[in-house]
Formats: C-alpha cells, sequence, structure tokens
C-alpha cells in the first residue's frame, strides 16, 4: 500500500516544532532496527513528539491520513516490536522525559515515556524508596518500552514484572483520542484494560503518562554467589531453594561461556572460569530474616554439590557480585559482534533438561550459545552466537531459536518471557494458542484500534507475515515429542 507522505509530513510539521520531524535518511538510519538487528528497515519518516498534546496530534495525523505507526523507546527492545518492516512513521518517546509528579506519601511517581528505567529509583533513592522491575538493560531502557513489552529483570521472581508495578496509564489512542486507564489505586473496581495495555507491545496505542508503585527500600540485602562443576547441580540448587519455601529477590545462573566473557570482560576473574555455573541468590527483607535465610540458602546449595560460596553483605559487595550478571550481554558481545537472544520460559523442574537439549542442539546446528537466565522462575535467555559474515549463518541462527522454542513449549513453557513477541515471534504465536485464542486477542486489538494503525503486523501472525515463512515448521530429533 502506498501513502502520501509528504503529505503526512505537511500535516505533521502545523502541529510539532521543526527539530521533530525528521525526514533525512541519514537521520532516519539511526532507527533502521532496535535490539534485534537481524532485520534491518529503514522508517520513511520519523517523529518525536514531547507532550501529550503533540503525541496526540501526531495520531490524529495518522488516522487523517490513515498511515499507520510504530512507537519506539529507547530501541532496546530484543523481538522487533519497534521494526519498521512495512511503511509507518515512527513515533519516537526519547524527548518525553519529565517525572510529572512525585507523591511519597502514597509510594507512587508519574512519568513521561522516556524516562530511563534507572533513573526512577535514582530520583527515590534517597527518601528510602526504589522501583523494582530491573531488566538488565535498565541504565538505557525507557518506562515506556518496560510498559509495551511488560519487562522483567533480576527481581521479577519476588517483586513481579512490570505490570505488578503500574498503577495507571495516560494513553493516546490510534485516532489521537487521550484517555486514562486505571486510577493510580493498587485495587480498583473496574475493567482492567490497564493490564490488557500494558505488554501489548505498541499495537493499542501509545501511553504518556505512566503512575508507577514505588517499594520502601529493604532494611538489609545478602548477595550468595555458588559455583556447580555441573548445569544439573546449579539447577537443582535452584529447585531445592524454591522447595524449601525461601522466597529470594532474584535467583540467576550463568554458564561456563558466559562466566568466561565477563571475566575477560572486565580483565579480572570475578566468577570461578572453570565453574560450569555459577549461581546468584538475592535475598532482601529484615536483617535477622535476610541472616537465617542466607545460611539455609548456603546449605541447600552445598547439599546441591556447590564447590564454593561467597556471601555479600555489604551494599558495595553486592554490587560487585550483581555486576557481571547486569553486563553479561555486553561482555557476550566482545566475543562476537553479533549474537541473537532467544527468551522462553520452562518449567523450574525442567531446566536441566532443557538445557542439554539447547547444548545439544547448539552442535547440532554448529552455533555457540551462551547462557544466562533468570533461575528462579524458569526464564531462559539463551544467546546464540554468530558471524554476519558467515554464508547461511542467519538462516542457521532463526532454524537454532526456532527449535529452542519448540523444545520450551515441549517442557511445558512459553514462547516468551519478558522480551516480547514483536516481529521476531509472531509466526511462532499459533504453536502455543489455538485459532479462537488468537481470534479474541485480535478482537481486542481492534476495539483499541479498527483501522489498523498501531504497530501493524506485529505480535499477531497473519496470512502476511508467516503464510510462506520457513520459520513455520521446524524439524527436531527423532525423540523430541512436538506439542
Amino acid at each position: 500500500m502506498s501513502y502520501d507522505w509528504p503529505a503526512l509530513e505537511r500535516d505533521l510539521r502545523l502541529h510539532l516544532p521543526p527539530r521533530a520531524v525528521v525526514a533525512k535518511r541519514q537521520e532516519l538510519l539511526s532507527y533502521d532496527c532496535d535490539g534485534l538487528t537481524l532485520e534491518r528497515h529503514i522508517p520513511p519518516l520519523a517523529v518525536l513528539p514531547e507532550t501529550t498534546k503533540e503525541m496526540s496530534a501526531v495520531l490524529r495525523c495518522c488516522h487523517r491520513h490513515r498511515v499507520p505507526f510504530v512507537a519506539r523507546g529507547s530501541g532496546t527492545g530484543l523481538s522487533g516490536g519497534a521494526l519498521v518492516d512495512e511503511p509507518a512513521l515512527m513515533v519516537i518517546t526519547s524527548r518525553m522525559r519529565r517525572v510529572l509528579e512525585l507523591d511519597l506519601a502514597n509510594q507512587r511517581v508519574t512519568v513521561q515515556p522516556g524516562v530511563i528505567n534507572s533513573w526512577v529509583t535514582r530520583a527515590v533513592a534517597g527518601d528510602g524508596f526504589y522501583y523494582a522491575p530491573d531488566p538488565s538493560s535498565q541504565v538505557v531502557c525507557s518506562i515506556g518500552g518496560n510498559v509495551a513489552e511488560n519487562s522483567g529483570g533480576v527481581h521479577c521472581l519476588k517483586y513481579g514484572v512490570t505490570s505488578n508495578h503500574v498503577l495507571g496509564l495516560e494513553v493516546v489512542l490510534p485516532d489521537g483520542t487521550v484517555t486514562q486507564l486505571g486510577n493510580g489505586l493498587v485495587e480498583a473496581p473496574e475493567l482492567d484494560l490497564r493490564g490488557a495495555f500494558i505488554g501489548s507491545e505498541g499495537t493499542l496505542g501509545v501511553a504518556t503518562a505512566i503512575t508507577l508503585r514505588l517499594l520502601r527500600a529493604p532494611e538489609c540485602v545478602n548477595v550468595l554467589l555458588a559455583d556447580f562443576p555441573t548445569m544439573e547441580a546449579a539447577g537443582e540448587a535452584v529447585r531445592a531453594v524454591t522447595a524449601s519455601g525461601l522466597l529470594p529477590a532474584g535467583m540467576e545462573i550463568m554458564d561456563n561461556v558466559t562466566i568466561n566473557a565477563v571475566n575477560d570482560f572486565f580483565g579480572y576473574d570475578e566468577y570461578p572460569r572453570d565453574a560450569a555455573a555459577v549461581l546468584l541468590i538475592e535475598l532482601d527483607g529484615q536483617a535477622a530474616e535476610v541472616n537465617a535465610s542466607a545460611q539455609q540458602a548456603q546449605q541447600l546449595c552445598e547439599v546441591a554439590g556447590a564447590r564454593g560460596l561467597r556471601r555479600a553483605e555489604d551494599p558495595t559487595e553486592c554490587a560487585v557480585l550483581w555486576k557481571g550478571r547486569k553486563s553479561a550481554f555486553s561482555a557476550v558481545g566482545k566475543i562476537t559482534p553479533t549474537y541473537y537472544v532467544q527468551d522462553g520460559v520452562v518449567p523450574r523442574s525442567s531446566l536441566p533438561a532443557v538445557l542439554a537439549e539447547i547444548e545439544r542442539l547448539s552442535g547440532e546446528h554448529g552455533l555457540p550459545v551462551a547462557n544466562v537466565f533468570h533461575a528462579g522462575d524458569g526464564n531462559l535467555h539463551p544467546l546464540i552466537l554468530y558471524s554476519a559474515a558467515d554464508p547461511g549463518a542467519e538462516k542457521r541462527v532463526k532454524d537454532l531459536g526456532a527449535a529452542i522454542l519448540k523444545v520450551c513449549l515441549n517442557a511445558g513453557g512459553s514462547i516468551s518471557g519478558e522480551h516480547g513477541v514483536g516481529a521476531d515471534k509472531r509466526c511462532y504465536l499459533d504453536w502455543m494458542f489455538e485459532p479462537d485464542d488468537l481470534e479474541t486477542m485480535a478482537l481486542l486489538r481492534r476495539a483499541f484500534d479498527p483501522n489498523n494503525l498501531a504497530n501493524p503486523g506485529k505480535v499477531l501472525p497473519t496470512p502476511r507475515t508467516c503464510g510462506e515463512s520457513a520459520r513455520r515448521s521446524v524439524n527436531l530429533p527423532t525423540g523430541v515429542e512436538l506439542y
């Protein structure tokens, strides 16, 4: 379908300052992909509104001209959700960076979507509060993007994902109408359209003001580092800790490839190089409770086969132990400049078997895989390493990624934990859901966006996007049962 881009640009310039409209190709190159670099598409036009009024004017223009749009935050998403893979206006929220209201008495803060995740905690830490969801990219990812993807992070095991911490949303609908979802309270007797919007990946509209729930900083925090001779032993430690009734703030595992990548990245050995896996366990709360829980967790790790244990009690020491995990993706990027991050979920009890199958598939496809993941809730992040210069590498990467998702589904898991569906996984959604389920999702989408202007072609599979895709067919080895 063709659109009158000059007419749209003229209309947009009537409502936006000159610097808010980006039309030069060399400037648009900055927006040709998000964190998923396997695919690149330059948008024909982009805008950077700074207020709700400007955002409303932009979407009204799109509605008048029947031009689709794709919302983009910091561009750190890993599923191609902010990819303009068909002609559309790119609407960038990175200049919407104001804290609109700070209400510490009610433990909440309202921010624009371009506010960076870590800035929220920074703004309230001096008053004894923090914002719990903490993706690995928290120093660069935006709150608007977190809402779109329903992002999690290290602490989602105990404190939940973004949807557990958003109290209300000001949203501009695809026709430019401004509405409110949620009333800013933890509990409200109303249809939860707020919950429907969070995780919708920009397909229902654009959030322009987001009210977040703040938590009191815990009195005490301890971090345990346990290293193991096998991944199975690390998985057993995770099972034992969760089965015991302990509820850590976070539990993270890194495999040997990641361990050595992190050590090389820092230039010193923070983690034992010969360990098959390291397990990080964070415990928080009152001091006596944390001390007792840490001792119990240490014992359980020892029984599971831990070779060594470190316990950090000082905030600086805790930060040091977490630094490697937070830097894992960057560290792996030093091994190879190109990698593909998969995101699947499996039951904790299936972790050892699934990881073993991923290792076998890695050898079969001739592509190394580094594993770093939220072990406490079974959220895997296999990083498939490859060279873009190798002929056929990208196809092998996609085939391996698809096979990993099949393994997750076969184990009773999901094709996505916190990275969304976007363009990358839309062709796999019907592996998980029946046609009636997908149609119900489509009905909700059409209720918000009857003209299909908001991030078209994303999330839900369509004949255009998936009908002839080779990724719909994945051959697994003999003995692997398909769902």
